[in-house]
């Protein structure tokens, strides 16, 4: 693979490299993303790579979705290693605008998603979805790619994106990427740099510790009682705070204790400074190893 990888930073540039592309018959994916890269993220762009002829990763840290307080200014942002990852990997181009780019002056527009984005983490942030849900119909619009892909670990993320895309009769597929995991099971996240060495050693428990709920929950404990104990066990741990877990259907998100039904459990907590996202099918697959 090359070692240099085209990059733009206007729509205009963006616009006109596909219109290159789709006069020479070729299907296109987006990976939308805010840098940081992991082997996560550049597993989408390889699952893109796998789906169509050319594949765009896009890197903006997007402070529509960040609220008063939290981690906008310290986000981090590694565009030069960003762009060796994604040029390793084979990505064909790379969009990287500035705020100016995506938010001229005089913007107004709001994309909004009732129901499924004010709870989960829309009850912890309330503001956070609008933010998500205007910049991924920018980024769709900029370039109207066939495919879109974007993480499961964020599922709630991906279930609103669908839903909006669905609604608004936006053409592209909407695909989800597997989430990746290190090898003691920590989801991977551009966050979990924040985690001091002694909280690295704990943050894989919050992994094994949906797992076990869920297999309490197909053994037949109460989904309100496995919760209850997964709670008690992440604070015995030294999570900070529980910010929800909760067993929702899919691909609704509504509250559900059938696990008999497609369902996930889903859960946000702090440890340090780093808010760390997980969810898990509530299925056989989910259950820990022996």
């Amino acid at each position: 693979m090359s070692d240099i990888i085209h990059t733009v930073r206007t729509i205009d540039a963006l616009r006109k490299q596909v219109s290159i592309w789709r006069a020479d018959g070729l299907t296109v994916s987006l990976v939308p993303t805010m840098g940081a890269l992991h082997r996560g993220h550049l597993s989408l762009v390889e699952l893109g790579r796998s789906k169509t002829d050319k594949v765009i990763a896009s890197i903006f840290v997007n402070p529509t979705q960040f609220a008063v307080g939290e981690d906008l200014d310290s986000y981090p942002r590694t565009e030069i290693e960003d762009c060796e990852k994604l040029a390793a990997i084979g990505t064909d181009l790379v969009f990287i605008p500035n705020t100016r780019e995506m938010y001229p002056d005089g913007f107004s527009t709001a994309v909004t998603v009732g129901g499924m984005t004010q709870v989960l983490c829309g009850g912890t942030r309330p503001t956070h979805f609008d933010g998500v849900t205007l910049i991924v119909t920018k980024l769709l619009l900029s370039c109207l790619p066939d495919i879109a892909i974007f993480g499961e670990k964020d599922y709630q993320q991906l279930m609103v994106i669908k839903r909006f895309t669905e609604d608004l009769n936006i053409p592209v597929e909407i695909l989800g990427g597997a989430i990746v995991r290190e090898e003691d099971g920590l989801a991977m996240s551009s966050r979990n740099q924040y985690l001091t060495p002694a909280e690295r050693q704990i943050a894989p428990g919050f992994a094994r510790t949906l797992r076990q709920a869920i297999a309490d929950i197909l053994d037949g404990t109460p989904v309100q009682q496995a919760i209850a104990q997964a709670e008690a066990k992440l604070f015995a741990m030294g999570f900070d705070s529980v910010d929800y877990i909760e067993m929702r259907a899919v691909p609704s998100l509504e509250p559900t204790e059938d696990p008999s039904q497609p369902a996930r459990l889903i859960a946000a907590a702090t440890l340090g400074l780093s808010r760390i996202l997980d969810n898990w099918p509530v299925d056989k697959t989910s259950r820990p190893s022996e």
